[in-house]
């Protein structure tokens, strides 16, 4: 409906992608109008995060033009072609296009057009949700203005394709399909004509996640029922509600290894002694668990004795959202004897488990040898499995107060699984602690321990 030139902004000095209105648009002084309504009122957006900036809107020669930032990341769209993304690279991303969509929502204005075409990648392959309001401009609203809407029918909801006004609800719903895409590398009502696909969206029977990657959790089939409901009330409240419940998702299943890693929680001081925030914590299935534990194996004054593995372990646990207060005086606990063993055949998912149920137990001396062969061995694969072997890695050599490699292994994990922000927080600490140079270990006089 339009076409996008890379430009240059030559006051500024920056690479700026410009959309004008196809003349078969422009030529009809109602759209033209309405097309700068809609940009004008998407461009209150410009500034907030995941959004693409606008930086201009205007006509020339009759056709209305939107001056936006350029994405030199390319599109969703295009990453798709290569087929399913890892779900850690799904759910970066979606936490990014949810991020956004919310807040669109919260200030009244709805997408009516999600689709990976309009999730943009920065040079950081961090996305961007372009194109607000231009659906509506053009009124492509749905399947009732002939030739218009067929072309992304794919994401279409079932109100829409039935005629009905969108609302925050059907970019929920679009997004659910996005996601479905992302993890599975097909859409879910894919057809031969965008005619069939949309009345998939409107009728169809949702396939199941085995029935299209085997790989996959179960679980999530109850996350893309409600994703994907035919009534926009059943959908989840929020685009991040949905994301949210992706990951639960991932997170509730024995299949899924190392998903996520839990956060480590903040410290505040308490004296000589330490106490522990009232903070929630999290814990499941074969992918998260938070220790709120007493951990003073050479930890100093600010981070003072506590933190918790952000680990990845194959121990069951609830999934419930907690809180606990613990208290406890700046003193070495006693080590207990790890109740498990590595054999000599361990696999590094194996020595990774039984190396974060150690840092459990406070012993991030023992769990070091166990998480230096896991690493060793896992280097180079690019796993999840790696990422977190790597993340807890950091976080037991930071814990008994070194810091050579802590900032290389929070890097090459963030690499595999993308932005968490447990790693940004131990990340900050380490940073503060050791220097910002990626390196070499520390003496006793810079480790801030107590006299």
């Amino acid at each position: 409906m339009a076409e996008v030139y890379l430009a240059n902004d030559e006051l500024l000095e920056r690479d700026v992608a410009v959309k004008v209105l196809a003349d078969v648009y422009a030529e009809d002084v109602e759209i033209r109008q309405r097309f700068m309504r809609e940009a004008l009122a998407a461009a209150r957006l410009s500034g907030q995060p995941h959004v693409v900036t606008i930086y201009d809107v205007g006509e020339h020669d009759g056709r209305p033009f939107i001056v936006m930032a350029y994405m030199a990341g390319g599109s969703m769209e295009e990453r798709l072609r290569q087929g399913a993304q890892s779900p850690a690279q799904a759910l970066t991303w979606l936490e990014q296009a949810a991020a956004a969509l919310d807040t669109a929502h919260r200030e009244g204005i709805v997408h009516r057009d999600v689709k990976p075409g309009n999730l943009l990648l920065d040079g950081a392959d961090v996305v961007h949700v372009g194109d607000f309001g231009i659906a509506r401009a053009a009124g492509l609203v749905s399947l009732t203005t002939p030739g218009t809407v067929l072309g992304t029918a794919g994401y279409i909801s079932p109100e829409q394709a039935a005629g009905v006004s969108a609302g925050p609800a059907s970019d929920r719903y679009a997004l659910g399909v996005v996601a479905f895409e992302l993890l599975t590398g097909r859409r879910p009502f894919a057809a031969e004509t965008p005619t069939a696909e949309a009345l998939g969206h409107a009728h169809g029977r949702l396939p199941r996640i085995h029935e299209v990657n085997p790989a996959l959790p179960r679980p999530l089939d109850t996350v893309f029922d409600r994703a994907l409901a035919k009534a926009p009330d059943d959908r989840p409240a929020t685009c991040r509600e949905l994301v949210a419940a992706l990951r639960e998702a991932f997170w509730a299943t024995e299949a899924a290894t190392a998903v996520l890693p839990g956060p480590v929680p903040t410290v505040v001081e308490a004296g000589r002694g330490r106490r522990r925030s009232r903070l929630p914590y999290q814990a499941a299935t074969a992918a998260l668990a938070l220790a709120l534990l007493g951990v003073g194996i050479g930890i100093g004054v600010s981070r003072g004795d506590g933190g918790g593995p952000g680990a990845a372990s194959g121990n069951r646990a609830s999934g419930k959202t907690a809180a606990a207060t613990v208290t406890h005086p700046v003193t070495t606990p006693k080590k207990p004897k790890p109740s498990t063993a590595p054999s000599a055949t361990a696999s590094p998912a194996q020595l990774n488990d039984i190396a974060y149920a150690r840092l459990r137990a406070g012993d991030a001396q023992t769990a070091l040898p166990l998480l230096e062969r896991a690493v060793a061995a896992l280097s180079g694969t690019g796993s999840l499995v790696e990422a977190y072997a790597s993340y807890n890695l950091a976080w037991a050599r930071f814990a008994v107060g070194r810091c050579d490699g802590v900032l290389q292994l929070l890097d090459r994990s963030q690499q595999i699984q993308g932005h968490r922000t447990e790693i940004d927080q131990l990340r900050a600490e380490a940073e503060q602690r050791c220097g910002h140079g990626h390196g070499k270990g520390r003496g006793k006089e810079n480790r801030g321990e107590e006299g």
